[in-house]
């Protein structure tokens, strides 16, 4: 008798608790709307931090979208970037394209009580929250660690990147860096492939063709391991001339398969994002408690650098990395 009066207690209470959490206010409505304004969005990494920052949103009851031109186009992004601005969102996160054009206009979103995270690149001199990424300096030395392995620690080595752009420019700078470490590798040309396959296969090709010296081919962006294969390929030198390529984009990780390039080094666009919205999310709703308040605070209540760090894929462990990637829409 004793033992079903206890249960009859145990299931009130717990009926209770159900219905004072369903009665409870929710912590978010329905008008939080959170965006992500990028560049160049048609490239596959850019799905891969949609996704993310979907996943987000949907675990919070917020709204979310990734807005962006389809190709490199740093104004077309800040045009982009005012519009949503004005429009009053809950938060945005932003890789800007070129950081020198974007600061003013970050300032004027913070100055509004718009919370503004930097995602993949960085505007360090704006009034942005925080920078969640890649340590590139650490991720362009660690490309041309691989790269010297490949070249046996000798040998001319030609760089694609986006000049400029200071993600881009931080992982150069990472290269640039720890070629003090191998002074029989000379770092030759640095091509300029806008971001675009086509144009960085091109350059490749006009190298080529020049009978140019290279022994191997660094890529810092996504666009330009492709590149350099589509012009080894046409020249008749797939596999030939060792190429480390940056990101996972599909064609890539199917170019390490065939021995067309030798290692990527990847980045972690879905966890940037993820993570980028949720920071949004507590700045919007001043959940870390440090402060009255972010807007007035005098140091943001969060980490100022979360570096997501980076994984370098070869054909060793290629078929591992990819039966560990989630599926996403």
């Amino acid at each position: 008798m004793r033992r079903h009066a206890a249960r009859l207690v145990f299931v009130s209470v717990f009926v209770a608790a159900v219905l004072i959490v369903s009665c409870a206010k929710s912590y978010h409505d329905g008008g939080e709307r959170y965006v992500f304004v990028a560049t160049n969005i048609g490239l596959p990494y850019w799905h891969e931090a949609q996704a993310g920052f979907l996943d987000a949103a949907k675990s919070l009851g917020v709204r979310a979208e990734l807005v962006g031109p389809t190709a490199y186009a740093p104004n077309a992004e800040l045009v982009m970037f005012r519009q949503i601005v004005d429009e009053q969102p809950s938060g945005i996160c932003l890789s800007a394209a070129r950081p020198e054009i974007f600061q003013p206009d970050i300032d004027k979103a913070i100055a509004q009580g718009i919370p503004v995270i930097c995602v993949d690149a960085d505007v360090p001199n704006s009034k942005r929250i925080s920078y969640i990424g890649t340590d590139n300096f650490k991720a362009g030395k660690e490309s041309l660690k691989q790269m010297s392995t490949l070249l046996h620690n000798s040998g001319s080595i030609v760089v694609i990147t986006i000049p400029g752009q200071r993600n881009l420019d931080d992982r150069l700078a990472g290269v640039a860096d720890a070629l003090k470490n191998f002074p029989a590798i000379q770092l030759t040309k640095i091509l300029d492939d806008k971001g675009d396959t086509p144009t960085a296969s091109q350059l490749v090709t006009d190298m080529i063709q020049k009978k140019e010296k290279v022994d191997g081919i660094v890529c810092l962006e996504a666009s330009g391991g492709s590149g350099a294969v589509a012009a080894l390929q046409s020249s008749n030198m797939e596999g030939k001339l060792p190429v480390v390529a940056f990101d996972d984009d599909p064609q890539t990780l199917d170019a390490i398969e065939r021995g067309a390039i030798a290692a990527t080094v990847t980045q972690k666009p879905y966890v940037m994002s993820y993570y980028g919205l949720k920071f949004l999310d507590d700045l919007h709703h001043n959940a870390i408690h440090r402060f009255k308040d972010w807007r007035t605070a005098l140091a943001p209540p969060m980490p100022t650098f979360v570096d997501t760090g980076t994984v370098v894929v070869d054909k060793s462990n290629l078929k591992r990395y990819r039966d560990t990637l989630a599926a996403h829409p």
